[in-house]
């Protein structure tokens, strides 16, 4: 069986059936709950190792007063909505229609590689089952969490590609009490840290230092909300995508969001709209792949830092500071520009500091004047600090295949350890399975590459999304590979571009090593746990 099936008590499933458009499949909408309780249950999500269904029961069901929604019925007037939805968007095109529905969907046991296809949307909004928060070394239906794709296990390298993907979870497993315990010794609890924030801080350093073995392969679930205009644009991609599983999920989702909204969604299979769109995109990637294909079969990467500014503009601060004149002058744009690279050092820096203002925290921004200037860079680095940085969407981001090409690092907390003889090991066997697997299975072969493994991707994005990128990943809590990533970009707006009153606007990016990541967000926590 490809999806380890939940089972539920005949009241359970009493209990779930007025919420969730299915109780026995992988991808499943959510419906007739307040939005403040799929909020929370998306939120609650990302941090447990409980299916969306069974955490509900367990964690919310009892506080919900439910005897009045038995006789919810969510087709009521679905079916004059229908009609006229049909006549407002098939008849004359408003697109906006469909902005204006939306649906929290639960895509559960997705590969880390259709994670990525999943979150591909910038006007959506996603919650990821998190590699800190969750241990690994347990098992779904008496198997390891992993995708097992029915080509590969039907094929003469089933039985290799289990007996390796299991040999990466056994030596994760055995290797995490090590771990933990190492962590536990290089960083004391203090007399005043609360027992439960000094062990989850601690289990996640470990979790952290130990997610590279996973392969890309391992399960995730993902809480997606979307509006009915979005979902079609996802799942039109993802109905052209290469990839078996996207096409596979991608069927699993129209089919439970016609559910909920059918009516936004009529276009995705139709031949001539959805199908011709799907095809267009299938098209365009397979004729270009081969296009690039033919020019650089003979080129081969050069070394390059992990973090590369590519591309920036010089007059970058000029242009910013215009942009924040602007709104409060009656001039043309070019005039503003002009007088601005006219003014003496003393007043740029009083117009910037007034546009800036005293910042009390990272969330208090500047507005879209920042947004006159942009930074692309272009990125090696693990696909683990790739997963988390790709899931910011206000940017462009194009990744390149995930193969062990590049080769990995084994991070410090690794060797401190005494473990880097078995993490070796362990990058070993991953490159080699892809070997076996890549001429075969070009696009399944992704699920064997553990995520120490780097890849390339280049970021895009304009001086005010920067500022929310780098001071949210350069936090003491994030995981130690992307901070240094933002890191590195914060100090090439600085030195590279020049474009000091940029970065010191940025003033909650983060260049010290906090040790043990966790502890401080986790002592918050449990103070506020104590305060209630």
């Amino acid at each position: 069986m490809l999806y380890a099936a939940e089972t539920f008590t005949e009241g359970e499933q009493a209990a779930l059936r007025p919420y969730f458009t299915n109780l026995d499949r992988p991808v499943f909408a959510l419906v007739n709950l307040p939005e403040v309780v799929k909020g929370a249950l998306f939120a609650r999500y990302s941090r447990s190792d409980k299916s969306l269904r069974r955490l509900f029961l367990d964690e919310f069901a009892g506080d919900l007063d439910l005897s009045g929604d038995r006789t919810v019925d969510a087709t009521v007037g679905l079916e004059r909505a229908e009609k006229l939805y049909e006549r407002v968007f098939l008849e004359y095109g408003d697109d906006s229609v469909a902005q204006l529905g939306g649906v929290h969907l639960a895509c559960e046991q997705a590969s880390n590689v259709l994670t990525k296809i999943l979150e591909w949307g910038r006007l959506m909004s996603y919650l990821e089952q998190s590699t800190r928060y969750i241990r690994y070394d347990t098992r779904l239906g008496g198997r390891y969490r992993y995708r097992r794709d029915p080509a590969v296990i039907g094929s003469p390298l089933g039985a290799h590609y289990v007996a390796e993907m299991d040999r990466l979870f056994d030596t994760y497993a055995s290797l995490l009490p090590r771990m933990t315990a190492w962590a536990r010794e290089r960083y004391p609890k203090a007399p005043d840290d609360p027992d439960f924030a000094y062990q989850q801080a601690t289990r996640a350093k470990a979790l952290d230092a130990l997610r590279g073995i996973l392969p890309a392969a391992t399960l995730s679930n993902v809480g997606i909300f979307g509006t009915g205009q979005a979902y079609e644009a996802l799942l039109l991609r993802m109905r052209a995508h290469p990839l078996p599983e996207a096409r596979d999920y991608a069927a699993m989702m129209l089919e439970e969001l016609r559910k909920a909204i059918p009516s936004f969604l009529t276009r995705v299979d139709r031949p001539d709209r959805g199908g011709a769109w799907s095809n267009y995109l299938q098209e365009t990637r397979e004729h270009t792949a081969a296009v690039v294909g033919r020019l650089f079969s003979d080129a081969q990467p050069e070394p390059r830092p992990t973090v590369v500014l590519s591309d920036y503009d010089p007059d970058g601060e000029d242009k910013i500071l215009a942009a924040i004149c602007y709104p409060a002058t009656d001039l043309p744009e070019d005039q503003v520009l002009a007088r601005v690279r006219r003014l003496p050092a003393d007043d740029r820096v009083r117009l910037m500091l007034a546009y800036v203002g005293e910042r009390a925290n990272r969330r208090h921004r500047p507005g879209r004047a920042f947004e006159r200037t942009a930074y692309r860079f272009d990125v090696l680095a693990d696909y683990g600090a790739f997963r988390d940085l790709q899931r910011h969407r206000m940017l462009t981001l194009e990744w390149q295949a995930l193969t062990p090409r590049h080769g990995y690092s084994v991070p410090g907390p690794v060797a401190d350890a005494g473990l880097e003889a078995e993490y070796v090991d362990a990058m070993n066997r991953s490159a080699a399975l892809y070997g076996a697997m890549v001429l075969r299975f070009p696009q399944q072969a992704a699920y064997t590459v553990s995520l120490a493994y780097r890849i390339r991707f280049v970021m895009q994005m304009n001086a005010r999304e920067a500022m929310h990128v780098l001071e949210l990943r350069s936090g003491p809590q994030g995981h130690a590979d992307y901070r240094r990533i933002a890191q590195e970009m914060h100090r090439l707006i600085a030195e590279e571009a020049g474009h000091h009153a940029v970065a010191e606007a940025m003033r909650f990016v983060d260049h010290a090593d906090p040790g043990l990541e966790r502890l401080g967000a986790e002592r918050a926590a449990e103070e506020r746990r104590a305060a209630h």
